[in-house]
């Protein structure tokens, strides 16, 4: 990809705006957890051979409840729900860092700044990734 491509040249003066870079950046790390965990769930409920209705009656809920989690649509499940399907796969939630080469993520949320655009859009890069 060119370093010097339009798209990267436009994202960085939309990030001199603190409250655009926020949201940005918040938004990147946000989808990309929450398809992480509902991959990973769907995952091992295809593995553990059960059907949405019978993961729903594992932890009493509604099959909507579980369509609305593991399907394409936008899903706001509680965390509440989440590790109780979890539980019911044989899994735990826990909270990880971020790898080392995404701390200007975490420092341009802090600061509202992208203090080395070149590390931003590699650790943005590596987020996508």
């Amino acid at each position: 990809m060119n370093d010097n491509s339009v798209f990267w040249e436009d994202l960085m003066q939309d990030l001199e705006d603190p409250e655009f870079l926020r949201t940005y950046v918040l938004e990147s790390i946000r989808i990309k957890s929450v398809d992480s965990i509902v991959n990973g769930l769907d995952d091992a409920r295809v593995k553990a051979d059960l059907s949405k209705a019978a993961l729903a009656r594992a932890i009493s809920a509604e099959p909507a409840t579980i369509r609305r989690l593991l399907g394409a649509g936008t899903s706001n499940p509680t965390l509440g729900t989440v590790s109780e399907v979890a539980a019911a796969l044989g899994y735990r939630l826990v909270l990880e860092p971020l790898s080392d080469e995404l701390t200007s993520l975490t420092d341009a949320l802090v600061t509202g700044h992208v203090d080395n655009p070149a590390e931003f859009r590699t650790a943005m890069t590596e987020l996508a990734s």
